[in-house]
């Protein structure tokens, strides 16, 4: 089939998402990176990403996506010493008390990716905007939102109200995001400048740039980034929450010193977005060591 007409199929059969896992996800996975999935043998890091979607199910996933029953992990695993504080979880918008609030928060829905509201000035916030906007988010489910990211698909449709954070050595929050393969940390992504000028990149544990970077519209980090003082602090963590898993990336924010646990995801990016230099889908995917089927069935693997 001409590659023209391929593609134009792919663009609509993308959009069919209660088709099973075994049919949607090759389709997907063509669509964004061009590459044919063989889920018989996946090779590259992003092709083993869609083999876990399709079937890697411990139920503890659901757990550690929804970003307030985590929490109950990583007190158990670190201590609660390490998560953010919480002024509420919330089943409908309508329930949230925002006269109760300090005037700096942040909205978070527990159940999908990106949906945040954070207020700066409550003074200035616009509530039945902001409600509206809640009614939509607890409507989504990110399975079919998406791209069939298992982990999500029973996460109850929540709200939680967090602290809002902020380190005052920088503009904005740095995010430190590190790369787990069967609990041990290779690698970490840094963010900056989430809210006006995005840029990303990858380091080693030295703080030296990788040769690697996503295929992006965000901009690379082409300044030095100084070494938080709590990195092997948050390189003991990582390791040990992401225990027993092929793959996780486990996320932390470094407060003035202070190491504050950010969210643990099994799908970066939905598995859609390769790395260049090409050689490093596969290089990063030998990290990756999946667990074998038996008789067909979906890896179910026993947690800790």
């Amino acid at each position: 089939m001409p590659s023209k007409i391929r593609r134009f199929f792919l663009r609509h059969l993308r959009k069919m998402r209660s088709l099973p896992p075994k049919i949607y996800t090759p389709i997907s996975y063509e669509f964004y990176t061009g590459k044919k999935l063989d889920l018989e043998n996946p090779i590259e890091f992003n092709a083993k990403l869609q083999w876990m979607k399709v079937f890697y199910h411990p139920k503890i996933l659901t757990q550690l996506v929804d970003k307030y029953a985590v929490r109950a992990y990583v007190e158990e695993k670190i201590g609660a010493q390490y998560l953010n504080d919480i002024y509420g979880v919330y089943d409908k918008p309508e329930d949230i008390p925002f006269d109760e609030f300090p005037a700096k928060f942040v909205v978070k829905a527990t159940h999908t990716s990106s949906h945040n509201l954070i207020v700066t000035d409550k003074t200035n916030l616009n509530k039945e905007k902001a409600l509206k906007s809640f009614r939509k988010w607890l409507n989504k489910n990110q399975y079919y939102r998406i791209g069939q990211e298992w982990a999500y698909k029973d996460v109850p449709p929540r709200l939680i109200v967090e602290k809002f954070l902020k380190n005052d050595e920088e503009n904005s929050l740095i995010d430190y995001k590190f790369y787990c393969f069967s609990g041990t940390a290779k690698f970490l992504e840094v963010h900056l400048d989430r809210a006006d000028n995005h840029k990303r990149g990858f380091y080693d544990f030295d703080f030296k740039p990788l040769p690697y970077r996503y295929v992006s519209l965000e901009k690379s980090i082409s300044s030095d980034i100084k070494k938080p003082s709590n990195l092997e602090e948050m390189i003991k963590f990582a390791e040990i929450l992401a225990a027993n898993f092929p793959f996780v990336r486990v996320d932390f924010y470094s407060i003035e010193g202070k190491t504050i646990f950010g969210e643990m995801t099994f799908y970066p990016s939905d598995g859609r977005k390769d790395f260049i230099p090409e050689e490093y889908n596969k290089i990063i995917g030998d990290y990756i060591i999946l667990p074998k089927l038996e008789d067909g069935q979906q890896a179910i693997t026993k947690i800790d």
